[in-house]
């Protein structure tokens, strides 16, 4: 059985409008490579510089870095960020745009971000353009 995900408009370096498939979300984390970058390889313990869109499965968008115009950077493969990151990012391309389509275990789990609208059962979706790593 082919598990369904959103599909994402542009490519590297738009900011992309997610489209969701019927049916709701995938169980376990998914991890689509929407573009194959060509830049060096992400490695746990580095810092990843990236541009992303984080949205609710058919629901709000809660944060994007292309509204504020300017890319975010974090250690990647070290617990600094949610699981979903840390597992779906390691191991990419610099270059590469990445759909990471996230259940609540690897994400913000059964707290939830209620300041965000995210709830505790909630999957989040991320179209994720790795920018470098340093």
């Amino acid at each position: 059985m082919s598990t369904q995900l959103p599909t994402a408009s542009g490519t590297f370096g738009d900011k992309p409008v997610l489209t969701f498939p019927e049916g709701g979300a995938p169980a376990g984390l998914q991890v689509q490579v929407l573009e194959e970058g060509s830049g060096p390889v992400v490695t746990a313990g580095r810092t990843i510089v990236v541009n992303y869109l984080g949205q609710v499965w058919d629901g709000d968008i809660f944060d994007t870095s292309y509204d504020r115009g300017q890319t975010i950077s974090f250690p990647i493969g070290t617990g600094a960020v949610i699981g979903g990151w840390d597992k779906g990012l390691v191991g990419q391309n610099v270059g590469s745009r990445v759909l990471l389509s996230i259940p609540p275990e690897h994400g913000y789990g059964m707290r939830g971000v209620p300041q965000a609208g995210i709830g505790g059962t909630d999957t989040l979706v991320f179209v994720v353009d790795v920018v470098g790593v340093q």
